[in-house]
């Protein structure tokens, strides 16, 4: 049943009442997170409202009472679709192009802060999405408490979104069975001919059609010398026979984007391409068996790179193993060298195994939740190479 997935109101509010515990460890007066249309992860988070065009934040206190912050042509779409009851409308959050609005009268920082019971001058505010806070923003807080103390404060969504409730969980494998289907149907329609942004056109149709609210992520189908891209866009170029096509693709369950990933193959693969595409998917099932609650995030990462060089694919090595998914599909936190943290149960994480040779490059790619015993694999699971025959 379509729209069956979701995030109750009530664990919305739970989520600020989580915040405002951690406020009170750490000393700060108030939490402040901004989101805008592409990264609107953190603000959703609290109260499920998901910005257009224009920026959106929610100031949260040590009690756990919150209020979310709108721009001037947002405050209707707030009020219906927030979860917090106490919407303002702020000129910082208002769209790029920078109308004036000069009839508005706006409220302040200091109105949302007596909403929510935060009052005084030298106060420690915490702003989270420290990157994603535009300057307008920042200087807004800044002007509105000059003695304020401004505390980078993005360490705090990480704790808190880190692990997920069965609720995110659900919404989350939802996500990978429509990605999946998406991936099949492009399977089944796609050819020499053919275009890559024809293939995306085929996969958003069928996960709008199954019930996603949207892509998980831009969905992308690459080709050939594409596929060495870690981060591209789909173009208009026309498939051969023999090409090697990666497909991405992913669905959002009420904020929760998952994607799947997995190359096809145009024809045979054959000699050195092969090996690299087949070492990939070892790579790939081999993470996966690294996954357990308590095991050090950085020997997992240090291991992955020893198996790459062990096999004599150091030079096609580019990052790895796995990262934080959840409202996005790549999040904190990552699994790196340099990770200092133990793995921990209902923590989930993309296993990607990006591979890169010359001249093309393979991504396998699915999403797990770290279990006591390893982790449970979200999404259906992938590992066959297809060689389409035409």
């Amino acid at each position: 049943m379509l729209g069956t997935f979701s995030i109750p109101s009530h664990e919305y509010h739970e989520r600020a009442l989580k915040a405002g515990k951690i406020l009170l460890r750490e000393k700060l007066d108030a939490l402040i997170v901004n989101s805008n249309e592409a990264d609107y992860a953190n603000a959703r988070y609290f109260s499920g409202f998901w910005p257009l065009f224009e920026r959106c934040g929610v100031a949260i206190a040590p009690s756990g009472k919150a209020a979310l912050m709108v721009g001037p042509e947002s405050k209707e779409f707030g009020i219906d679709r927030s979860h917090i009851d106490q919407v303002f409308v702020l000129k910082e959050y208002r769209e790029g192009a920078d109308p004036a609005y000069p009839e508005l009268k706006a409220d302040t920082y200091h109105d949302v802060f007596k909403a929510i019971g935060v009052t005084g001058k030298k106060l420690r505010i915490g702003v989270a999405s420290y990157l994603d806070t535009s300057v307008v923003i920042m200087q807004g807080i800044k002007d509105a408490f000059p003695e304020a103390e401004i505390v980078r404060a993005d360490k705090i969504m990480v704790e808190l979104r880190s692990i997920k409730s069965v609720n995110e969980i659900n919404c989350l494998r939802e996500g990978y069975r429509i990605a999946e289907l998406a991936s099949q149907q492009v399977i089944k329609e796609i050819k020499p001919g053919m275009t890559e942004l024809q293939m995306v056109g085929v996969a958003q149709r069928v996960v709008y059609e199954n019930g996603a609210e949207y892509e998980g992520l831009p969905m992308y189908v690459f080709s050939e010398a594409s596929t060495r891209h870690a981060i591209s866009r789909s173009s208009y170029r026309v498939f051969q026979k023999g090409d090697i096509v990666q497909l991405n693709l992913s669905a959002k369950i009420d904020g929760y984007s998952a994607a799947i990933g997995y190359p096809v193959i145009l024809g045979k693969l054959e000699g050195k391409r092969r090996d690299v595409v087949l070492f990939g998917r070892e790579a790939h099932f081999w993470t996966q068996k690294q996954v357990k609650a308590g095991v050090p995030a950085s020997d997992i990462a240090k291991k992955f790179y020893q198996y790459y060089c062990d096999n004599g694919f150091k030079d096609n090595f580019v990052y790895g193993p796995l990262h934080g998914t959840g409202m996005i599909e790549v999040e904190a936190p990552w699994v790196e060298t340099s990770s200092d943290y133990l793995l921990q149960p209902n923590m989930t994480y993309q296993v990607d195994t990006f591979i890169s040779a010359d001249t093309f490059g393979v991504r396998w790619e699915k999403g797990i939740a770290v279990t006591e015993s390893g982790c449970d694999v979200l999404s259906p699971e992938i590992g066959e190479l297809y060689e389409l025959e035409f």
